[in-house]
Formats: C-alpha cells, sequence, structure tokens
C-alpha cells in the first residue's frame, strides 16, 4: 500500500504495524494515524493478534470483527496498493486509473497495553478480487466510491453496509508489474512504485 497527503510526508512502501492515516467514524473530522494489524479491545495480549485483512464474507460471523463492523469502521485513504502474483512473487502496483487518491473499507479497535495505555489499531476489509485483478490474486481491498464512503462511515444498516463489500469494476483499475524492492520497507522511495519490464527483476532485489 502506498499513502500520499500533501500536509504529510509521502510514504511509498507501506506495511503492517506502522501508523498510517485513517479516517474513523469517531473522529470523521480529523486525519488519525494508527497501527495497521487489529488487536481486538478484549485480547489479554497483542501477542498472537495483527489481523492487517479482514474478509468481507466473514465479517458478521467471527466475534473479533462483528463488534468493529457494527461500531468501528474507518476509511483508509491510499493512491495504490501492491499484491504479489501468486505464480511466481512478482509485485504489482494497482491504482485508479486516474491516479486519485481513494478510500479503501476498514474496522479499527482500541486495545490497552499493561501500562493502560491505548494502542488504535486497524484492518483492511478484503473481497473477492474483481476480473482483471484476478490473474495476479484472488482478493483485494475493498475500494469504496466517493459516493458511499459516508455510508460506510455512518450507517448503521448492516444489510446496506454489506453491500458496499465487493470487488471494484475493472473499468476502473489499471496495474503493472514494479520492482522486488518493495519487498523491503527500507526502501521507500518513489522508485519504487515505477513501473518495470519484467524480465529486470533479478537485478533489482
Amino acid at each position: 500500500m502506498e499513502v500520499f497527503n500533501e500536509m504529510y510526508s509521502p510514504s511509498f512502501n507501506c506495511a503492517p504495524s506502522q501508523k498510517l492515516p485513517v479516517i474513523t467514524n469517531q473522529n470523521p473530522e480529523t486525519l488519525s494515524f494508527f497501527k495497521w494489524g487489529l488487536i481486538p479491545s478484549w485480547a489479554k495480549k497483542s501477542s498472537g493478534f495483527n489481523l492487517i485483512n479482514t474478509r468481507s464474507e466473514t465479517i458478521l460471523q467471527k466475534p473479533v470483527f462483528r463488534n468493529a463492523f457494527r461500531q468501528q469502521r474507518c476509511l483508509i485513504p491510499a493512491n495504490g496498493f501492491f499484491e504479489w502474483r501468486k505464480s511466481d512473487k512478482i509485485p504489482f502496483r494497482i491504482f485508479l486509473k486516474n491516479e486519485s487518491l481513494f478510500a479503501m473499507a476498514g474496522i479499527w479497535d482500541v486495545w490497552y497495553d499493561i501500562n493502560n495505555q491505548p494502542v488504535n489499531t486497524f484492518s483492511i476489509i478484503t473481497t473477492e478480487s474483481n476480473h482483471k485483478m484476478r490473474s495476479i490474486h484472488h482478493r483485494m481491498p475493498v475500494i469504496l466510491a466517493k459516493n458511499k464512503e459516508e455510508i460506510w462511515l455512518y450507517s448503521q444498516d448492516t444489510e446496506k453496509l454489506t453491500k458496499l463489500l465487493i470487488p471494484i469494476d475493472d473499468s476502473q483499475i489499471e496495474m503493472y508489474p514494479i520492482s522486488k524492492k518493495v519487498n523491503s520497507v527500507k526502501n521507500n522511495g518513489e522508485e519504487i512504485i515505477y513501473p518495470i519490464n519484467i524480465g529486470e527483476q533479478g537485478s533489482l532485489f
């Protein structure tokens, strides 16, 4: 995933456990920074919980996600995300055709550590891939249409919310292969998101 906002330093290679910008239903007027990897509030310890993704199909069935889905939803702004093709582990950048900022659907929670200090965390909701993405991976994040973002944050209608958890239409996204340098979070320059020829991969890692 990559995140950019002119008010903050850009990050081109975001990774789990990092603090990343989110917009929560509790504080929608402010860009908050939460740790990527959900820890449920009821967990006795943080180890064993680093739930970076939440499957949309089972979000209401599993207690670890159900309460957050009903009461603690968020938007995760980004202008692209990464996925690794299963057949050869080549990383791809996926983005909107107009390169605009978009919001992924997420849930959040607050866990308290041994010193009773709050740890704010979030998870990205995933769904089955659209046809275009399927050649790379069978899952993708839920990308919300602009006119659905407020519904996601504010609606209390569970049925209406679950209907939002669908793959974005093929016609709205583009993708291309990028360097395997993205595999290391130490590499966080803009060159990470540049397209490459797949034949160059061997010399770029």
